[in-house]
């Protein structure tokens, strides 16, 4: 069996990964460190969890060993698709390269340019960014690009998600064509074996599962749940989901439960929380200081379920994940192979449920075609189904209303005069228009033309026009009905505009 010490790596790096307690790489790292060390592009297709970022880390750190970083030119640079996994990777570089004098820099956003910018100025060895950042530096003038030797792309298929392969091949673009690139994917699309074939130079293909497989050590389960009413399909399954939990037990030590919209992730938070359960959301639109703070208490155990979008589903190494829920069936059959992939990592088993209804049949179909077998189905829990209201927000969960906050609704004033003289209500054969009456002030009481507002509101909410439009009013109410243009005939209409007779 190989181990790490036959791996060629700098003794120091050895050291580090002694340390760290690790003996033997995984399959990834074991076939793909040798080519590395030679200054071979590496093409990296394994599943999320087998180790693809030390496969990359370790072979770097020794590479960059000899030679030192100059202002504002990094010597590597490592392209990650989100601020946590971009985040990770740093953390697996402090590991590897703590007895060494390699430098890194993070370019994430949620951070200050002033801070990044120092890092930058003083020389780095190591760059990890998401691509974003990185471009808004180099706009800035404040990076430079043309002294990258070693170039990692991480998580490839998740940038073309999230439409960074223009934004990549930009960068590419921007780097020498001598550098070194390593190129890890979970699947490959066409539009990324387009680029592997453009930017990569007789690169080693290395796979070591096949493309977009569940682990053998995650027991899988499908909940198919037929809602009592289509609009009661949210809370039934958040009911569903609790009944899940708990019937787990202590054997559900933590667990990640995915949404496909970050609206959900929110709301079935709150829900677990309103029920008792510890819980917190995460997704791409809170802040970044939460959301490594929510990470960090998931991580240290603190935290016992974590609601998620897919931006937590790739890449993030959180050991020891007992249990994932997919509250919705994903869409793209890819992202079920790695969200149950957070779980029943490092030989370790683990279990995922789905939650389906009718309506993610064709789903559910797509994933059984990608993953080559059926999910089994399991026994949907028995739930309390309320009657009445359709399906809603709970309190806590819904902004308050009026009743809510103590606000009394008028109730409109002729039902109270309907309620009152408790009779039906009796049009009258005819509605006469009432005009209002205007108390007229005498005209030496009355303020100067340019002194009158044109127009203002009494109390009551009337609209109160100049004496112009009140005079014409007067004078139609005292000469009777107006039709078409008036009882009056201008005299002009009646004037003959034949020529005086030159007699």
């Amino acid at each position: 069996m190989t181990k790490f010490s036959d791996l060629a790596l700098d003794p120091r790096v050895l050291k580090a990964i002694s340390e760290a307690g690790y003996e033997t790489p995984t399959p990834i790292q074991a076939q793909a460190i040798p080519h590395a060390l030679q200054g071979k592009d590496v093409l990296g297709i394994a599943q999320t969890g087998t180790g693809k970022t030390a496969s990359f880390t370790l072979p770097m750190i020794t590479l960059l060993g000899q030679g030192r970083a100059r202002a504002r030119m990094p010597r590597s640079l490592v392209l990650a698709p989100t601020r946590e996994l971009a985040a990770q990777v740093a953390e697996n570089f402090d590991v590897y390269a703590k007895h060494t004098k390699l430098t890194k820099a993070l370019l994430i956003g949620g951070v200050s340019f002033g801070e990044q910018d120092k890092l930058i100025d003083r020389g780095v060895d190591v760059l990890i960014a998401t691509p974003g950042r990185l471009l808004d530096h180099f706009e800035r003038g404040k990076l430079l690009l043309n002294g990258v030797q070693i170039m990692v792309v991480d998580e490839a298929d998740r940038m073309l998600d999230m439409g960074f392969i223009p934004d990549i091949e930009r960068i590419f673009s921007l780097t020498p064509f001598t550098r070194q690139t390593f190129f890890y994917s979970a699947t490959m699309a066409p539009e990324i074996e387009r680029i592997t074939n453009t930017f990569l130079s007789g690169a080693v293909k290395i796979e070591v599962a096949r493309q977009a497989t569940a682990s053998e050590t995650i027991e899988q389960q499908l909940i198919a749940l037929t809602p009592s009413r289509r609009d009661r399909s949210f809370s039934e399954k958040r009911a569903v989901l609790r009944e899940l939990i708990k019937a787990e037990g202590e054997a559900c030590t933590n667990a990640i439960i995915f949404c496909n919209r970050k609206m959900d992730v929110d709301v079935v938070a709150k829900s677990l929380k309103a029920h008792g359960f510890n819980a917190a959301p995460i997704h791409g639109d809170l802040d970044q200081s939460v959301r490594m703070k929510t990470l960090d208490g998931f991580r240290d155990g603190s935290l016992h379920l974590l609601v998620a979008s897919d931006v937590a589903a790739r890449g993030l190494d959180i050991p020891a994940v007992s249990h994932v829920f997919n509250f919705d069936v994903p869409t793209h059959s890819e992202d079920y192979v790695h969200r149950i992939g957070r779980t029943g990592r490092a030989g370790r088993q683990g279990k995922a449920y789905t939650i389906a209804t009718p309506s993610d049949d064709k789903y559910v179909g797509q994933i059984e075609s990608l993953i080559k077998k059926p999910i089994p189905r399991g026994e949907t829990p028995a739930i309390e189904i309320r009657e009445g209201a359709p399906d809603r927000p709970e309190r806590s969960e819904r902004r308050p209303s009026s009743r809510d906050r103590g606000e009394k609704r008028p109730r409109p004033v002729a039902d109270h005069g309907r309620e009152a003289s408790r009779e039906p209500f009796r049009p009258t054969e005819t509605v006469e228009a009432v005009e209002p009456v205007r108390e007229e002030r005498p005209r030496e009481e009355r303020a100067p033309r340019e002194q009158r507002p044109r127009e203002d509101r009494s109390r009551s909410g009337e609209r109160r026009s100049d004496s112009r439009s009140d005079n014409r009013r007067d004078s139609r109410r005292e000469d009777g009905p107006v039709v078409g243009m008036g009882d009056h005939m201008p005299d002009f209409l009646l004037r003959s505009f034949a020529p005086a007779s030159s007699e």
